[in-house]
């Protein structure tokens, strides 16, 4: 088995609707992600959530639109994620980034 490796875990936290320039905030951050050779990133979709305003956000809220919250996920080196970060706040204007530390263990098929 391979040894687990340290690495960041940096996740985004952003409403389905929040844009930058003219496309959803959630795929300009994973483009420049790709742009900046991060290891990967994923969107992942939140069904229910609430943030600052304390209002819930739902798929069954049909009151307060649709700002259901997304989170991006991208693990990397401590260097590319901290190189990464100017970035994601040039882009964002509201929302929540949170970094820890984490323990990766990297699976590759062995070629032939």
């Amino acid at each position: 088995m391979q040894q687990p490796t340290e690495a960041v875990l940096l996740r985004v936290f952003v409403g389905q609707d929040d844009r930058y320039e003219n496309q959803p905030l959630c795929e300009a951050i994973v483009d420049r992600a790709l742009a900046m050779k991060m290891a990967g990133a994923t969107v992942l979709p939140g069904p229910e959530g609430f943030g600052h305003s304390r209002a819930i956000r739902s798929q069954l809220c049909i009151d307060l639109g649709p700002r259901l919250p997304l989170v991006i996920e991208i693990v990397d080196t401590q260097a590319q994620i901290e190189r990464f970060l100017p970035a994601v706040d040039a882009m964002m204007e509201s929302g929540l980034v949170t970094i820890e530390k984490v323990r990766a263990i990297h699976f590759r098929r062995k070629e032939a």
